[in-house]
């Protein structure tokens, strides 16, 4: 048996009901957070919900912003885009520079236009900065000397990500822990407020959230770890049976971009190029995204908020404690 990360439903609902017993007053504008480990099926659910709300999806998914990956993010299918309003998908190339500020500065004005004509507008993502930009803003660091970033970058180059991952596991534990290692430009930018301030990248993330015009609810999905890494798999095999292999060599000529410098292209970087055979690569791909996975949930588990649901609870159960709370508050 593998490790349970479920938590009870159940358990949960009274305080889903206590915190959604004005959902549909007008006064009130709520923003549903649907997050948890990728493969769960938090798009299944966003579109239940918004098909139920009568409302829209904003995507907190840094890697489905760009529309030249399509196969490879798992993004939603045009099937799905159809049953509900995206916003935040495919709306960016990998040539674009997009920061987690433009999307935090984009998506709250995204939401200002969607709550005029809507009390509940859904967002789903399994991007926990993203989705923490929106909800609690970002946090505010020191101005940093250039030149660590550049030496920084030329020790990727020359060394490789794993000689950076090794500093921030000796210079910040927690953020090495915490954040999507596999990611340079996260490494980088955390290790240069590391060297550049002589402490803790993850120092800096403990500011006050911001008040915002809007109240989140935030749900989380999950299911046992064996579980979810069984999904990953599943849907490995399902990407490369898609054609998620002559995705990334239309991308080969453009594989310096940070955007594509992600699990699933990555790898198969490494086949084209010669280094790897391809059973390899995808194997690869595989045991990076359970990595990505893990890392996903140890984000999301620090909101204390997040009501959390076993993957396999009916949408309708959900839909029917909501309905339930907003009944209670007419009597």
């Amino acid at each position: 048996m593998g490790q349970n990360f479920a938590i009870n439903a159940d358990t949960n609902f009274e305080i889903l009901i206590y915190n959604c017993s004005q959902l549909i007053n007008p006064k009130n504008k709520y923003l549903i957070s649907i997050v948890g480990p990728t493969a769960i099926g938090k798009t299944t659910l966003s579109i239940k919900l918004a098909q139920h709300f009568k409302t829209e999806i904003i995507s907190a998914d840094s890697r489905q912003f760009f529309k030249e990956m399509l196969i490879g993010t798992a993004a939603p299918s045009p099937i799905e885009l159809k049953g509900a309003k995206h916003h935040f998908i495919h709306h960016k190339s990998i040539h674009d520079h997009y920061s987690v500020g433009s999307f935090e500065k984009d998506a709250l004005e995204c939401l200002d236009a969607l709550f005029k004509s809507h009390n509940v507008v859904i967002m789903v993502g399994g991007s926990g900065l993203y989705v923490d930009a929106v909800v609690n803003g970002l946090d505010d660091f020191p101005d940093i000397d250039y030149s660590i970033r550049e030496k920084l970058n030329a020790e990727l180059k020359i060394q490789g990500l794993v000689h950076l991952q090794k500093q921030l596991k000796t210079l910040d534990l927690t953020s090495y822990q915490s954040m999507a290692i596999d990611n340079p430009h996260r490494v980088i930018r955390a290790l240069e407020i590391c060297i550049g301030t002589g402490k803790p990248y993850s120092s800096f993330l403990n500011k006050e959230k911001v008040k915002r015009p809007f109240k989140t609810i935030s749900i989380g999905l999950t299911a046992e770890r064996s579980t979810i890494y069984n999904r990953i798999n599943q849907r490995v095999d399902i990407m490369m049976e898609q054609g998620l292999l002559d995705e990334v060599k239309s991308l080969l000529p453009f594989k310096n971009l940070n955007a594509l410098n992600t699990v699933g292209y990555k790898e198969l970087f490494s086949y084209l190029n010669g280094e790897w055979e391809l059973d390899f690569a995808v194997s690869e791909i595989k045991k990076n995204t359970r990595r990505f996975a893990k890392r996903q949930l140890t984000w999301f588990k620090k909101n204390k908020d997040t009501l959390w649901f076993n993957y396999l609870t009916p949408t309708e159960t959900i839909i029917d404690r909501l309905e339930k709370s907003t009944e209670d508050e007419s009597k």
